[in-house]
């Protein structure tokens, strides 16, 4: 597994890790042992980043990769997040919480559940409107002072919003949604300012929830509580439409020999030295087809195809809903 920098201040990881939510958390009930199985294989084919937040679950998430890195600690990048608000009884409250006292006191649970005395990556999971992001950063950064995180990042984050952030303490990266399903950051100036700025790019559901592998064709298989069934891009007649992108990649990975999924994913490693892809899953099966999508090689008549295929807004449906995309910064 190849490393890739994130940002200038001496982060390396592995250019897939391992998005961790799923496991625990959005997609239904998970076989645990399965999901440890395939966490430890991934860190044994490679990936060293392991990305959880404090919300995912609420923090079972974090109590998950607590196993997978009991023995391993030095040899993994663990990755957490705050911001969107968990209650002091464990609840998620639907609210934003930038607020410094509360991320003083929410990296104390989050260090406590993983079983370390440091985050090596902590990211402002959402940014609170009601609080100025200077001062959530500034709080972050007497974190990295105390030693207790490493690297300081930010999720779903403006270009705006990002200058800012960075201009309080360095940033090592920005994590946003990235895939052949969700291409915004290139056309809202994110990638742009990340690179002006030296910030790596972390793009997170790089298999567009699973839809780009091609194996959802409707809602029929999918859990109770699976978040697709509540997201716009899976909703039937928006659905119907985006299969039909869909089909054209899987006729292009069908050339190529390799699945769709691998396909998208080695799509977006093709996109930069300086984008790091977090793909999900809680399969040991699934995780080793995704770690073969960096062996991939995409020439420029691929890129090009698929840039004709899945243009910026060419799937139909906001990838998250209403509640949920009113979060998103800018």
């Amino acid at each position: 597994m190849r490393q890739r920098k994130l940002g200038s201040q001496g982060l390396a990881v592995s250019e897939q890790g391992l998005g961790c939510m799923g496991m625990t958390f959005a997609y239904g009930p998970a076989d645990g042992q399965e999901a440890l199985r395939t966490a430890h294989r991934a860190l044994e084919l490679g990936v060293n980043l392991l990305d959880t937040a404090d919300f995912y679950g609420p923090h079972s998430n974090e109590e998950f990769v607590a196993k997978v890195i009991a023995d391993r600690r030095d040899q993994v990048i663990v990755s957490s997040k705050v911001g969107n608000e968990v209650s002091p009884d464990g609840q998620i409250t639907g609210k934003l919480n930038g607020r410094p006292e509360y991320i003083r006191s929410t990296v104390e649970g989050s260090l406590r559940r993983l079983g370390t005395d440091r985050l090596d990556l902590y990211y402002l999971h959402r940014v609170d409107p009601d609080v100025p992001v200077e001062e959530s950063f500034g709080a972050l950064a007497d974190l990295v002072a105390a030693g207790k995180v490493g690297y300081l990042g930010i999720s779903e984050a403006s270009a705006a919003t990002i200058r800012r952030a960075h201009a309080v303490h360095p940033l090592s990266a920005v994590q946003t949604e990235y895939s052949l399903a969700t291409r915004d950051v290139e056309a809202n100036g994110v990638l742009d300012t990340v690179r002006e700025l030296g910030i790596g790019f972390v793009g997170y559901s790089p298999l567009g929830r699973g839809l780009l592998t091609g194996r959802i064709r409707n809602l029929d298989g999918l859990a109770e509580h699976d978040f697709r069934r509540v997201a716009p891009r899976f909703q039937k007649e928006n659905l119907d439409a985006n299969l039909h992108v869909v089909e054209q990649l899987e006729v292009l990975a069908a050339v190529k020999g390799i699945t769709t999924g691998q396909l998208a994913l080695a799509w977006v490693l093709a996109q930069g030295e300086d984008v790091v892809a977090i793909p999900g899953t809680k399969r040991v099966t699934y995780l080793e087809e995704n770690i073969a999508a960096s062996a991939v090689v995409l020439d420029a008549d691929d890129l090009a195809a698929l840039d004709q295929i899945a243009p910026h807004g060419s799937l139909v449906g906001d990838r998250y809903p209403a509640g949920a995309m009113a979060t998103l910064d800018g």
